[in-house]
């Protein structure tokens, strides 16, 4: 996407942190010999991490994305793996644009509750835009996790982890989700291959 859009581009260089979440962007970075050299970093897990280890400081989470219905089970089986977890909000936004006034009180509910961290799960690049957004009008930390809402419920199931450590998580995600997912995956990743292998370094 980034390569196909200026504007995302632009967007992925606001002053943040971006995880290479995919496997393949390590094997790119070892055949170009990048140094330092990317590693993948998957967000479904950095999600359950940063829960585990934020209950011994008592960082405070906020939910913002996805339907009532899985965030009902995401936060039941937070709760549940994760004693003791502060999880000081949950909020599914309209799928719809939202209006400023909407907004505007989404954000002090946000600030009000007084989370430190909001996983948004809105789906990208939507969760992409709304966390430099959150982040540049409230103090937090807004971190963009896609799918890991739903492994975290249980509502989808992930890769085995041969596939995942293999680098075939896409193949399977394809493969569960074959009419929402097709064209991400059949053009997506030949775009990949010719922006990561072809195209010259920007």
């Amino acid at each position: 996407m980034a390569d196909k859009s200026a504007e995302y581009r632009v967007l992925l260089a606001e002053p943040a942190i971006n995880y290479p979440d995919g496997k393949p962007i390590g094997w790119v970075s070892a055949l170009r010999r990048q140094s330092p050299r990317l590693e993948q970093v998957r967000g479904p897990q950095l999600f359950l991490d940063v829960f585990q280890e934020g209950i011994m400081v008592n960082i405070r989470h906020y939910l913002l994305g996805s339907t009532p219905g899985v965030l009902a089970l995401l936060k039941e089986n937070l709760t549940s793996r994760f004693p003791g977890v502060a999880i000081v909000g949950v909020e599914s936004p309209p799928f719809r644009s939202m209006s400023k006034r909407e907004i505007d009180e989404q954000d002090e509910r946000i600030r009000v509750s007084g989370a430190q961290i909001v996983w948004v799960g809105l789906g990208t690049p939507k969760q992409d835009i709304e966390v430099v957004r959150l982040s540049s009008v409230l103090p937090v930390t807004a971190v963009a996790i896609g799918a890991a809402f739903d492994f975290a419920a249980g509502t989808q199931k992930e890769a085995p982890p041969w596939m995942r450590s293999s680098g075939l998580e896409w193949a399977y995600r394809l493969g569960s989700e074959p009419r929402r997912l097709w064209k991400r995956y059949v053009f997506g990743n030949a775009r990949f291959l010719k922006a990561a292998l072809i195209a010259p370094r920007r």
